[in-house]
């Protein structure tokens, strides 16, 4: 009974580090580890033992004989990552041994002196990247961090970023959580830097800052219509419904028959899959309650997704698209528009991602009349948007095609073509890539000052693959700690924690953030969901006081 990695893989790979056998692959060790969409199980190495199921943190690894139908697909992709034995990144087999699959060099970077003094960190931002910097310096150091976010609760993505409807990702979650009360961290949420402190104040209170602040802008169209009504970005959509503090709970129309996307990344099909899914099956998980109430009186019936290029070079992963064939209630299919689209879905072999629209029915939809009943997503390939049709709010988009242009009639516009960095106060920035300028971590001209995550490489690769950045930011910080390279702070770290609370009265602790957990769990029970999330600053923080206060007495 061998194991299969399925769907909800976040590459961060745990699953490598406990596998006795070495049968997962990509390792982080090998070139493909960044490149591929998910990591697999050599079918014919693996016993079974079930060590990487446990340590999964997204309970994305299953006996392949208990898969459910939807991802039984998974038993097959997993093998056949290992069907080529030359191909890039397939692992060299071990003659001498019985693992047929060769051990790596080990290697212990991340790790200081025995008589080194505990570093004082300070790490800005509590999604995946800045909590695997974190988790990387307790485990392997004896550094005290100090934890900073501008919103007043922890999770960044993983809060705010990762659709409802995927709650075994969200999971990681939970690894992430156990460091938030750990006795060597200080937390301050609600903190915001350039407004309540400054990146020099941070500084000088610490041996060193990690910047993990994200990629929080999305990129724009820059095309005509595009500031109408109607015309919101995918970073705007997933915000609202994910209760984001930011968002305006009235802020979303949903009173169009079809919407129309632009992008097909795994943001993308995010967004089509919201706005069709059953509000009863949501109604199960996290999401706003104002969004639910919206979803259930929607009128969205038919979503279309463009996309410039063709089937085979689709941004989305294989399993996110596998999901999708199996959304229940809601029809797939392939707008034929150009003979393109066919050649490429018929030519594709097993491992193109191409190969999973085999079967998905192709037809050429009539733009001019209403959406068919029912729900359906529509994917049209090599197609871009022109122009943003309407006088008062968006009525339709003009597409360009290989055969000329035309128009689709829609009432709402999501562009999904990707996030993008912004600036952070007192850090170099470049306006090209939207990231800090750094070399393995370190930000140029700044020293003792690093960033991780998007902020460093750019909004790239999911939750996991910010395991193994922010592992090379951690140890490029330790290189330059033991070399003598970070600045002296100027004042103690208990300085700092006076400062931040002189500053701002209303941060939120470690104590108040298990207030707002509780808060939001036990709504959720009573609800029937997992919980509900509280949607603004003034209850979030209003919250972690009373609950705070109700732990002192």
């Amino acid at each position: 009974m061998t194991y299969a990695i399925t769907q909800t893989c976040c590459n961060d790979a745990t699953c490598v580090a406990v596998c006795p056998v070495n049968c997962i692959h990509p390792t982080p060790q090998e070139r493909a580890f960044g490149s591929t969409e998910m990591l697999h199980i050599d079918p014919k190495t693996c016993i079974s033992c079930g060590a990487c199921a446990d340590a999964c943190p997204v309970d994305a690894i299953f006996p392949v004989d208990t898969l459910p139908v939807a991802q039984r697909e998974y038993a097959a992709i997993n093998a056949a990552y290992y069907d080529d034995a030359t191909g890039e990144g397939a692992p060299e087999p071990d003659p001498a041994g019985p693992n047929f699959h060769v051990w790596g060099e080990p290697s212990f970077p991340r790790v200081l002196p025995a008589d080194f003094a505990p570093l004082k960190v300070a790490v800005v931002g509590t999604g995946p990247a800045g909590m695997y910097a974190v988790q990387d310096l307790l485990l392997h150091t004896s550094a005290e961090v100090t934890l900073i976010d501008r919103l007043p609760v922890a999770g960044g993505l993983v809060r705010y970023g990762v659709a409802p409807d995927h709650p075994a990702t969200k999971k990681v979650g939970e690894t992430f959580a156990r460091f938030h009360a750990h006795p060597r961290v200080r937390m301050h949420l609600g903190l915001d830097v350039g407004t309540d402190v400054t990146p020099e104040e941070i500084a000088a209170h610490h041996d060193a800052v990690v910047y993990a602040v994200g990629a929080s802008a999305d990129r724009r169209l820059s095309i005509p219509g595009e500031e109408l009504p109607g015309s919101i970005s995918a970073t705007a959509f997933v915000a609202w419904y994910n209760a984001h503090p930011d968002a305006a709970p009235d802020g979303i129309d949903l009173s169009a028959e079809r919407a129309v996307v632009v992008g097909n990344g795994n943001v993308a099909l995010d967004v089509a899959r919201i706005l069709l899914a059953d509000p009863a099956t949501l109604a199960r998980t996290d999401i706003a309650d104002h969004a639910l109430r919206a979803l259930r009186d929607s009128k969205v019936r038919e979503v279309v997704l463009l996309a410039r290029r063709g089937p085979e070079h689709a941004a989305y992963t294989t399993s996110e698209l596998l999901a999708l064939k199996h959304l229940p209630g809601v029809d797939l299919v392939v707008d034929d528009h150009d003979p393109r689209v066919a050649d490429a879905v018929e030519a594709a072999g097993v491992k193109d991602k191409a190969a999973v629209l085999h079967g998905v029915t192709r037809t050429r939809p009539d733009w001019e009349r209403q959406p068919e009943p029912g729900r359906r997503i529509v994917l049209r390939f090599h197609c871009g948007p022109a122009e943003v049709l309407g006088t008062e709010r968006v009525e339709g988009v003009r597409v360009e095609t290989a055969a000329g242009e035309e128009s689709i009639p829609a009432g709402l516009l999501l562009r999904a073509i990707g996030y993008r960095g912004t600036p952070v106060a007192g850090l170099p920035f470049d306006e090209t890539g939207g990231t800090v300028p750094h070399e393995g971590g370190r930000v140029e001209g700044r020293p003792g000052t690093y960033v991780v995550g998007w902020i460093k490489r750019g909004p790239s690769g999911g939750i996991g693959a910010n395991r193994t950045c922010a592992a090379e930011t951690v140890t490029t910080l330790l290189a330059d700690a033991v070399a003598g390279a970070l600045p002296a702070p100027l004042h103690a770290t208990k300085a700092f924690h006076r400062l931040v609370r002189r500053r701002n009265r209303h941060v939120v602790d470690a104590r108040g953030l298990a207030a707002i957990e509780r808060a939001e769990v036990t709504r959720g029970a009573s609800a029937g969901r997992p919980r509900v999330k509280i949607a603004t600053v003034a209850e979030l923080v209003s919250t972690a006081r009373s609950g705070r206060t109700g732990l002192l007495r």
